[in-house]
């Protein structure tokens, strides 16, 4: 009889293999058979006119325990407190003498990540011991190398003890006690742990005096000293005994011994207890199923303590007693959800998500093979027979390239271990070649390079250092995989809101200490790893890739021309070439054509990693940077781009317990279950079968025509001029066509492979704060087919609101979302037979649902809208949709309640309206006007779009306006919209394009002049900011050095410039902008040279986009902010929650509170004074600050500052000294008192670091650099010309070149506040709707 248990799992792996297996196309060709509606519906329906939502009346909103409104309170309370900041210095320039800690150096990184991968499996342990010691006498080894490191040479010395070198057994032990003593002294600032006792009572157990290999040294400490250290520095025994470097229940049964008997030599009653309780758990056989009578265990004979002897001298013989043996695994197990409190993931219940991840390499390799075999039989040995597919070419291609790096790694490390010297793409390179075995890295290999088809705006290939980063990434991730897999650790639950909710000084305590328990027990479960540098990356990912493209090769079949004959040839299917990029050489890797052919024909599985696809269960809560999300895949909690400030930073906030509801709101957005919509799935599996185009599924084959070639092309260059450039948009429609058609098909693939399943998708946060699903291919933030394709998990029954709400859903969705909740309620009544023919025959009827905006998600709705009327009973009909409420032109929104602004919350919705209004509409009629002025006067762009400016055509514009859209941006976006509408001949674009984007930012701008006081405002802050210097450097700055034959200060200074923009959202997360001078590092690998950026060698800042990239980034960590506020208080009232960044998703029974919780979020947020407390955080992180003051004459920085009422003050002599009609003077600034302190500082040149500033004394007029005349400059150049100014060289030789001004004082005043309170949106029935 097989157990229940392993019932479940064995059905778990079938239904993991069943997905697994390829599934006949013929089984899903068709939708499945639909129920005709009966005549009499449309009768059943009542039109009925909703009311206002319920969140429009106080009453209407009921707690769900009648504790929202503390729960509120506590929000604005939590809001309304000052954000803990998390301040760290500036990097230092890459010159500089001194290595700032926080941000570690490259070849730093290169020598612990050489480190760690010779110790792996005790590759070349001596290697790795001469590294180590190198990097211990560094003045900052204690910032690098911590107890984690330690332990892992403490673990390596024995083991090469034990195992590897048993001959040299007295060094590796000496070596060992010597290590042990340097942390249990404190000589390098690194301590003990528990895992170092454990080490050290291995070594003791194995090499003891009475041990089968005795050693005799002085240093060795005996177990009772190591118990009283142990025991002084509080670390549970337990812990000692559970810890992964123990390999044996036996070894940890022999130590629980020594140690017991040693504590009760030394009479420790509390080290007796906790040992005998973890006996006791180690002794248990955990029983999931209670009701399930019990299999007798396995059990072995006890011994005897102890003889009994008669007084006779007799023995009494001992009946033999029975015991469960100690099982290392068991007390692990129970230690694990002690040390958690609470329940880990059920073994069944993550089998199939654990063997997803674990052993994806081994299946992609399997059915591979499997699929061979079959083709083999079936062939009869016919080669000729065989399908060209793609995954016959990939099993091909594993085959010979696992032989092929078998061979070149051991050939590597032959050279390596004689010490020869190895070329050098292949220099040191051999310990990370050993890390994964050849059959692994085969498949990484071409699973990234098919992965990374058409990336990076390359038709049919990839550019060539992102192939060699991906694959080397790929390898350092799947390496990382293994250490996590190989320890067995449990996975904690999701941490939910306690008793006490997330914003309550006891509910965020309770969150931060089960957060730092779980990071806790995963840190000490896992080895130490070390991240690899994007060097070493790049060239792991050379070898590989170069490897591949020698042994890929695929047949080419083509008829010949002049013969008929069939010709077939043997082709690479890589290849390696260049292309000129805006003027860049740019190294390219192209797919074979017949490659890419089958890319977007055959099924794609085998290309898909697990963490590019949902997850089975939920995700591990996220408990620090860089644990959570995937069980064993590693998951960065941030998508900082190589920013190692970024990170530090967040490691930082972490550390200090800062940053709790972020990582409680991105678990609240990965619980949310979701399911595949079956009957979408269908239609959209028939439309891609067909072939044909429909929705933005592209068509198997480009059906549009080609441009014929003009009659009088050879005479007329205009005509040839055009016909060209129509050839160029039609070769790049085709080629996008192919790569669209690519991505629908990973789509279909990974939706197909979860049909049927209850899935999750794991959250992130890019570097702003804004959450975005892992898996990149199928999720809700993606396109509408995406959307359209995914409803809940959990069905929930409409209610008489919900069903109302479906309707305005539906409405919204077709594109009549700008009429009263009534007329888009009446709208889809009056369309109730397109609707029904719409869900019944969605590709044989009429095809309605194709015109809406959104028509996947539209046909979804309306197969929901028809199922609920006809079950009934709609308004107990279970609905899985998700329903959405999006926010008017969010960032303006925002921009409104920041500034009090009544005109433009009117605009974007704020205020109380009985219609909602459209700023994009009132923009697009703005613009009309004005062509239609300017086409009466004669203007021919103006001819060609008169009737032509649609709201669609400006809306992106208006939207991305507020998040700093340049006029370039805005031509672009325009001619995107110009040519998709296609009434516009294709040479007409531009010149369209360019006439409107003026236009359209012209009307932008005179509308919203309240959100360009507060841009004006951030836009000044960060130009300071970029232009500052932290005060401990400026001595160094201000050094004279030599530069083209004549000494200086202006480099220098430049150079010291590296501070970045830092601030803190409301929930805690430090943003930092990541936009610094780019700066290349050149790799020479075997397939070309490639220049990389180091991360880890941060350039000065580049203020021009530090200056124009801060609003926007401000206004996205708003959004973000209030997304999260969202879904923790919808997590706290039980309803269920996924966003796309300003569109909030629920179920439509769950509308009106989730309407309520978005209005009373906001309304915390924004009444927590969000720019004062954003002003007062720059005051105090950049106190220290100094800004030269020759940086401010620069363009018209001077007149800005004047403008937002900036003042200097200066002593009368200060004053005097500073006149001038120069136009770049800093004339207008200066503000003379006699009373006043002046605010100028002046700094010498000084081989310290830490001498001071002092007070300014009488300065002399500098030499005046001629003004830069000004133009009319055209806006395109407006950027140009401000990064012209920006790399102005600073007076070196004048009264300026010392002179500083404390930056805090340079911050100009807040923009004066409007009168709308933000308060009224509470009453606005479109603010979110």
């Amino acid at each position: 009889m097989i157990p229940r248990t392993s019932r479940r799992l064995e059905t778990t792996l079938l239904s993991y293999s069943r997905q697994c297996l390829p599934r006949p196309a013929r089984l899903y060709s068709t939708p499945s058979k639909k129920t005709n509606a009966p005549a009499a519906a449309f009768a059943q329906v009542k039109v009925a006119r909703p009311s206002y939502p319920a969140f429009i009346y106080k009453e209407a909103i009921v707690p769900r325990d009648g504790s929202v409104g503390t729960t509120f309170t506590d929000m604005q309370e939590f809001l309304k407190r000052r954000t803990p900041y998390t301040i760290l210095p500036a990097p230092l320039p890459d010159d500089s003498a001194l290595n700032n800690f926080l941000f570690t150096d490259s070849p730093t990184q290169d020598q612990l990540a050489v480190m760690d991968a010779c110790l792996h499996n005790l590759y070349d342990v001596p290697r790795a011991k001469q590294v180590f010691e190198r990097l211990r006498r560094t003045p900052t080894a204690e910032h690098f190398l911590d107890s984690r490191v330690y332990n892992s040479f403490l673990e390596a010395y024995v083991e090469m003890a034990t195992t590897k070198e048993p001959n040299d057994r007295v060094l590796w032990i000496e070596d060992a006690w010597q290590l042990y003593h340097i942390m249990e002294n404190g000589e390098e600032k690194v301590h003990p742990t528990s895992q170092t006792y454990t080490i050290m009572l291995l070594a003791w157990l194995r090499f003891n005096p009475g041990s089968e290999t005795p050693i005799h040294l002085p240093c060795v400490l005996s177990p009772s000293k190591l118990l009283s250290n142990l025991t002084a520095r509080d670390i549970d025994p337990t812990l000692v005994i559970s810890d992964r470097v123990i390999s044996s229940s036996e070894e940890a049964t022999q130590i629980i011994q020594l140690l017991s008997k040693t504590a009760v030599d030394m009479n420790l009653s509390r080290i007796i207890t906790q040992l005998g309780q973890a006996q006791a758990l180690g002794c248990q056989l955990s029983d999931p199923l209670k009701d399930v009578p019990e299999v007798n265990p396995v059990t072995k004979l006890k011994k005897p303590s102890e003889e009994i002897v008669l007084e006779d001298g007799t023995v009494v013989p001992q009946e033999p007693t029975e015991e469960v043996p100690f099982n290392l695994d068991n007390l692990r197990k129970h230690l694990g959800k002690v040390a958690l409190a609470r329940r880990v993931l059920p073994d069944d219940v993550g089998a199939r998500q654990k063997l997803l991840e674990e052993s994806v390499y081994d299946v992609a390799v399997e059915r591979l093979r499997h699929e061979s075999e079959v083709f083999d039989e079936l062939d009869l040995g016919n080669p000729s027979l065989r399908r060209a597919d793609l995954q016959g070419w990939m099993w091909d291609w594993h085959q010979k390239l696992s032989a092929h790096l078998e061979t070149e790694i051991a050939r590597i490390v032959a050279e390596e271990l004689k010490q020869t010297k190895p070329t050098g793409a292949e220099k040191n390179l051999a310990p990370f070649l050993s890390l994964v075995k050849p059959d692994k890295l085969s498949l990484i290999t071409i699973l990234e390079v098919m992965r990374l088809h058409g990336s990076g705006g390359v038709n049919d290939g990839m550019k060539t250092a992102r192939a060699l980063l991906a694959v080397g990434r790929a390898v350092e991730n799947e390496y990382k995989a293994e250490m996590c897999k190989r320890n067995n650790i449990a996975i904690p639950m999701q941490v939910r809101g306690g008793e006490h909710g997330y914003f309550s000084g006891l509910g965020y305590r309770d969150l931060h200490a089960r957060r730092v328990t779980a990071a806790k027990y995963m840190e000490d479960s896992e080895e130490w790893t070390s991240d690899w540098t994007q060097v070493l990356r790049v060239r792991m990912g050379s070898i590989l890739v170069d490897s591949l493209m020698k042994v890929a090769t695929v047949e080419r079949v083509a008829v010949d021309k002049n013969t008929g004959q069939e010709v077939r040839e043997q082709q690479g299917a890589f290849c390696h070439s260049y292309e000129f990029v805006r003027g860049q050489k740019l190294g390219i890797i192209r797919l074979n054509p017949v490659v890419a052919d089958r890319i977007a024909k055959d099924g794609l599985r085998e290309t898909l990693h697990p963490r590019h696809l949902p997850m089975l269960v939920k995700p591990k809560p996220w408990l620090g940077p860089d644990e959570g999300g995937y069980l064993y895949n590693k998951s960065c909690v941030m998508r900082f781009k190589d920013s190692v400030e970024q990170q530090t930073y967040l490691e930082h906030a972490t550390t200090q317990g800062n940053v709790e509801l972020v990582y409680a709101g991105l678990d609240v957005l990965g619980s949310t279950p979701w399911k595949i919509n079956r009957r979408i799935f269908d239609v959209v599996l028939t439309v891609w079968n067909s072939g044909e185009r429909l929705c933005k599924i592209p068509p198997a084959a480009y059906d549009k025509p080609e441009p014929e070639k003009p009659e009088n092309y050879l005479t007329d260059v205009k005509a040839r001029s055009i016909y060209g450039q129509r050839v160029r948009a039609y070769q790049q429609d085709k080629a996008n066509n192919h790569s669209d058609r690519c991505n629908v098909n990973y789509k279909i693939e990974i939706a197909r492979a979860f049909l049927g399943d209850t899935f999750y998708l794991p959250h992130n946060l890019d570097f702003r704060g804004r959450a975005y699903p892992i898996p990149p291919h199928l999720n809700h933030i993606g396109d509408d087919l995406s959307r359209g394709l995914l409803m809940f998990g959990e069905a929930k029954p409409l209610g008489e609101r919900g069903l109302c709400w479906l309707k305005i859903h539906l409405a919204n969705l077709y594109g009549f979302d700008k009429g009263s909740f009534d007329e888009r309620a009446e709208f889809v009544m009056n369309h109730l037979g397109d609707i029904y023919d719409s869900a019944e025959r969605p590709l044989e009827g009429r095809r309605w649902w194709t015109t809406a905006s959104d028509p996947w998600q539209c046909l979804a709705t309306c197969m929901e809208l028809r199922a609920a009327l006809e079950s009934g009973d709609p308004e107990g009909y279970m609905s899985a949709l998700p329903v959405h409420q999006d926010g008017t032109c969010n960032g303006l929104q925002h921009y409104a309640a920041l500034g009090g602004d009544r005109e433009g919350a009117a605009q974007v919705n704020l205020a109380v309206t009985d219609r909602p209004s459209d700023v994009y509409t009132y923009v697009a009629d703005m613009v009309n006007k004005i062509i239609e002025r300017d086409a009466a006067t004669g203007n021919r762009t103006a001819q060609l779009l008169v009737g032509k400016v649609s709201r669609k055509v400006v809306k992106q514009t208006v939207m991305t306006t507020v998040y700093g859209v340049t006029y370039i941006g805005a031509r672009d976006q325009i001619e995107k919209q110009l040519k998709d509408r296609g009434d516009i001949a294709e040479e007409y674009c531009w010149d369209a394009s360019s006439y409107l984007a003026k236009q359209v930012l012209s009307c932008i701008g005179d509308l919203f002049s309240g959100a360009n006081a507060i841009q004006t405002w951030l836009n000044l802050c960060a130009r300071l900011i970029s232009k500052s210097i932290p005060g401990d450097r400026v001595p160094e700055a201000v050094k004279p050095q030599r530069k083209r034959g004549s000494k200086t200060v202006s480099n220098r200074i430049r150079k010291e410039q590296m501070s970045t923009v830092v601030w803190t959202t409301p929930l805690g997360l430090p943003i930092v902008q990541p936009y610094r001078k780019t700066k290349r590092k050149q790799i020479m690998t075997s397939l070309q040279t490639v220049f990389i950026s180091d991360p880890n060698s941060p350039a000065e800042v580049n203020g021009v986009k530090q200056a124009s990239a801060f609003p926007p980034n401000f206004i996205h960590s708003l959004d973000a902010t209030h997304m999260m506020l969202t879904a923790l208080e919808c997590r706290t009232q039980g309803i269920m929650f996924a966003s796309v960044h300003d569109s909030y998703w629920t179920h439509a029974c769950s509308i009106d509170p989730m309407s309520a919780i978005i209005r009373d979020t906001f309304i915390a947020l924004h009444s927590s004074d969000v720019l004062s407390k954003l002003e007062a955080e720059f005051k105090a992180r950049y106190a220290d600050h100094k800004v030269p003051l020759a940086a401010l004459r620069v363009g018209s920085l001077i007149k800005k500052l004047k403008d937002a009422g900036v003042r200097i003050v200066a002593s009368p002599e200060e004053a005097a000294a500073l006149k001038s009609d120069d136009t770049a003077s800093l004339d207008p600034l200066i503000d003379v008192s006699d009373t006043e302190a002046s605010s100028i500082m002046s700094a010498s040149a000084s081989t310290t670091a830490k001498e001071s500033l002092c007070d300014s004394g009488p300065i002399e007029l500098p030499p005046r650099r001629r003004a830069r005349k000004r133009s009319s400059t055209p806006p395109e150049n407006e950027s140009a010309e401000a990064e012209a100014e920006e790399d102005d060289d600073i007076d070196a030789d004048g009264a300026l070149a010392n002179k500083f001004i404390s930056l805090p004082t340079l911050f100009p005043p807040l923009p004066k506040k409007g009168d709308f309170k933000v308060e009224t949106i509470k009453k606005s029935l479109y603010f979110f709707s």
